[in-house]
């Protein structure tokens, strides 16, 4: 436990030499980073990954403000002192909210962050015309996740009636993005979920172990705070990210997938707001938990990358 900006925030941590801070995702913990932990110690690296703040056994402030980019950021960039005392600056590796995190870290303190690896959510770029939320919800319709994640309580609620273990399941194994009321789930809620092949039981379980405890309000919170942090983001519009970059994302990831992202990925809009993106992955057969699905893999693109910058 690390105590930063005002809470107590878990880390998981192994080895020795230049630090890698791995930020997870939606709805995961420092436990998605097992594999790239157990790896890259092994290469020379300290890899260091925390529960973000609601999550696991991080600290879980009550009220949803709480929960905006500038709360996340405030926390990492306290924790990066704290891992990093002479220098304060280490390289970064993002997923999903994580990545976004990231990025952000990247635009507020550049100074902080010595190379970044983010996978499946590129930069987004934002201005004040845009409302996210509500474009989501004109291409999907009201059932999409983000949409149905914005009322305070009610998808608790829906959740709570279906039950953790099948909430984390269904997200770790397919990532729904539709959760139709009455129906949250494709498929029937007696019917057993088949785990794939790269999440054994026991490590399905330590989720679900964890989510328990918890409950999801305050990972939904982060959701919550789309409109506000766009709002806060207000003096960084245009602003550009210098800081040496590497994007990997799956082929099958709903990311990829959404409306104009693989034009703006690969049309030269993702390279003009990140003018030091060296490189982007699109890894063949895969989707949104890439770091799960493919370790071996993932390990060596952040292994390969960081190199250069010692």
């Amino acid at each position: 436990m690390v105590k930063v900006n005002g809470i107590n925030i878990h880390i998981a941590e192994k080895g020795e030499g230049p630090v890698i801070l791995f930020l997870h995702g939606f709805p995961e913990l420092w436990y998605s980073w097992r594999h790239q932990i157990l790896a890259l110690s092994s290469m020379g690296y300290r890899a260091v990954a925390p529960d973000l703040r609601g999550y696991g056994d991080s600290d879980a402030p009550d009220s949803v403000e709480s929960y905006t980019c500038f709360h996340i950021i405030g926390d990492l960039v306290e924790l990066i002192d704290v891992l990093d005392p002479d220098v304060g600056k280490v390289f970064v590796v993002g997923h999903d909210w994580g990545a976004y995190m990231a990025w952000l870290l990247c635009l507020f303190r550049p100074d902080k962050v010595k190379a970044l690896v983010n996978l499946s959510v590129p930069f987004i770029r934002f201005d004040r015309k845009i409302k996210p939320v509500d474009d989501w919800k004109a291409v999907y319709g009201d059932d999409y996740y983000i949409s149905r994640f914005q009322e305070y309580g009610e998808i608790e609620g829906e959740f709570a009636e279906v039950g953790v273990e099948r909430v984390v399941k269904e997200y770790l194994c397919d990532f729904p993005v539709l959760l139709p009321k009455g129906k949250l789930f494709k498929r029937p809620l007696d019917e057993p979920i088949t785990l794939p092949s790269w999440l054994s039981v026991e490590e399905a379980n330590y989720y679900v172990t964890e989510f328990q405890k918890t409950g999801f309000t305050y990972p939904i919170n982060y959701y919550r705070n789309l409109g506000r942090n766009l709002e806060l983001l207000g003096p960084w519009v245009g602003s550009k990210i210098k800081t040496p970059a590497k994007f990997i994302v799956g082929e099958k990831d709903l990311v990829y997938g959404m409306p104009r992202m693989k034009e703006y990925i690969h049309n030269g809009g993702f390279k003009e707001d990140v003018p030091s993106l060296e490189q982007v992955v699109i890894m063949k057969g895969v989707s949104h938990f890439i770091n799960m699905e493919r370790p071996e893999e993932i390990s060596s693109h952040i292994y390969d990358f960081f190199c250069q910058f010692h």
